[in-house]
């Protein structure tokens, strides 16, 4: 079998379970030194700082024959995302992908969410994406300056509660959508020093999934919903093969892998500087434009 990330050093964070450690998993396969960062806490954030969980996917990527190291950092906390990509440099010598995977569910309708539940959804999804982001970036900036070829990937993970979005999750759909939006800022920031920046926007049975609905689906629907479909897509755009793509959302599960298309300007009026003439052009254009997306990403029915 062909490796397609021989060499390459990946942090991949939220390793521990679920949809990054099948990332953390295949990278390794395929010939990545891989970084396996998280908490250790619940899939509400809670009771962290169990680092087990990244020491058993660091375990078995060593029993396969491959190299990994654990890291057991907050993704929110700024100076812990500089230490796991600092971890990275330090271990291997280089640092060419950043997979920022680790999130977190607080749950709960509009009316009745607490400050708590909103910031702390933010700031594992929102800040810890920049927080590894942020710090590998400059890292390649200055190799990139200082002469080197730099060939990096940043690769985010968005959801399709952000990008389509999602009854009770106004935290977390708020957050995801703020992924994708920052990656396609990236991606424009970075290329001028040799770095894509990609999002996917998984679905997948995991521990995060199980209880909203998904863990009640057939054997056949589980096996299509397992994360290990997530993975594949993943381990590609970690590779030199993608250097070419950049900017870009991708929807992926089990049934289908597409690309997401971001948000366009649809049907078209003048404007008019009077309010009262107002309502009968929104009408126009609302009833010419495409319904918003069902969390299928097809157009929802109204």
């Amino acid at each position: 079998m062909a490796k397609l990330c021989e060499g390459r050093v990946c942090l991949v964070t939220g390793a521990g379970r679920g949809i990054g450690r099948e990332h953390a998993l295949m990278l390794a396969e395929h010939g990545a030194k891989v970084v396996v960062n998280d908490l250790g806490g619940d899939r509400r954030g809670d009771g962290g700082e169990d680092d087990g969980p990244a020491h058993q996917v660091v375990a078995e990527i060593v029993e396969a024959g491959g190299e990994a190291v654990a890291d057991g950092g907050n993704v929110a906390d700024f100076a812990e995302a500089k230490s796991m990509v600092d971890l990275a440099i330090e271990s291997y010598g280089r640092l060419d992908v950043v997979i920022n995977n680790a999130g977190i569910l607080r749950d709960r309708m509009l009316v009745n969410m607490t400050e708590a539940e909103w910031d702390a959804v933010i700031a594992v999804h929102l800040k810890g994406t920049f927080g590894p982001a942020h710090h590998a970036a400059q890292y390649w900036r200055e190799r990139s300056k200082a002469g080197e070829e730099v060939d990096a990937r940043i690769i985010n993970t968005t959801s399709p509660s952000g990008i389509y979005g999602n009854v009770g999750q106004t935290n977390y759909g708020a957050a995801k959508a703020g992924i994708a939006a920052f990656t396609v800022i990236a991606a424009k920031e970075l290329a001028r020093y040799g770095v894509t920046a990609n999002a996917i926007a998984p679905a997948a049975l995991t521990r995060m999934t199980e209880d909203l609905g998904m863990g009640q689906a057939s054997e056949e629907d589980k096996a299509q919903m397992s994360p290990h479909w997530i993975a594949p897509l993943v381990t590609w755009l970690a590779s030199e093969e993608s250097r070419g793509v950049t900017g870009r959302v991708f929807d992926i599960t089990g049934r289908a892998m597409s690309v997401s298309e971001g948000w366009h300007r649809g049907p078209t009026v003048d404007p008019t500087d009077d309010p009262t003439r107002v309502g009968p052009l929104v009408e126009e254009i609302v009833a010419a434009a495409r319904p918003n997306a069902d969390m299928s990403g097809r157009d929802e029915q109204v």
